[in-house]
């Protein structure tokens, strides 16, 4: 079962925008990679920063600091990615199933060294990224394209020049269900002007999302503000 095309847009291929720190694009790329393994979807990884979009006026950009969390996570997703987007694929799943399941501290070096040698892929790529100016403005450049396309957030997901935020969830369904939120997510291109649709959030439901997001809480060094994650430099 291959993509179709949607009104010229091939649905067959997408660029999936994230950060290994958002737990709303992990849960989506569970989704997303089920969703590849039954109609052989063609999905480009790229890069989106929820520290430089929620950063304060009068504190560094994220590429001005010598170690910056997700930003730096993403420098080394970078270089893996040069060599082939599998490698990529194989960081970014293994990373954000430590920090979202197994509430480790990825964005600490040398628990990244560690989760590169576990997949096979070499420490050592930590230290190329840090050493390489050119990664910042990969990751800064695909930053810039959600932003210039409206975007506060991730996941974002582009087909062609077409961008869709979301889907927004904590169950990301398997299998049949996989398909039939794909369906849904893909008709959305048919309607360029169908902008927003949501599902309020109950009591109940901010419970179970905490839960879910737990072993993140835990793990993560940085504030939460409504729009996503900012890093909080200051602790000091």
């Amino acid at each position: 079962m291959m993509g179709y095309m949607t009104d010229t847009v091939d649905t067959g291929v997408v660029d999936f925008h994230f950060d290994v720190l958002c737990p709303w694009a992990y849960q989506t790329s569970k989704w997303i990679r089920d969703v590849r393994s039954q109609n052989g979807l063609e999905i480009n990884w790229r890069f989106f920063s929820l520290e430089e979009i929620n950063r304060f006026e009068g504190k560094k950009h994220p590429w001005e600091r010598p170690w910056s969390y997700g930003w730096s996570l993403m420098r080394i997703g970078a270089v893996l990615r040069r060599r082939s987007m599998d490698q990529l694929d194989a960081w970014y799943e293994r990373s954000g199933r430590a920090l979202h399941e197994e509430g480790l501290r990825v964005h600490e070096p040398d628990v990244a060294r560690a989760l590169l040698g576990e997949i096979g892929l070499d420490p050592a790529t930590v230290d190329e990224a840090l050493d390489d100016a050119s990664t910042h403005d990969e990751v800064r450049r695909e930053h810039d394209r959600v932003v210039a396309a409206g975007g506060f957030g991730v996941p974002t997901l582009f087909f062609g020049d077409q961008a869709l935020f979301g889907p927004v969830l904590i169950d990301p369904p398997h299998g049949a269900e996989a398909l039939r939120l794909w369906s849904a997510v893909t008709a959305w291109l048919e309607f360029p002007h169908l902008y927003e649709i949501q599902r309020p959030k109950s009591h109940h439901d901010d419970r179970v999302i905490a839960e879910t997001f737990r072993p993140y809480l835990e793990a993560r060094d940085w504030v939460s503000i409504n729009r996503g994650e900012v890093i909080d430099f200051d602790r000091s």
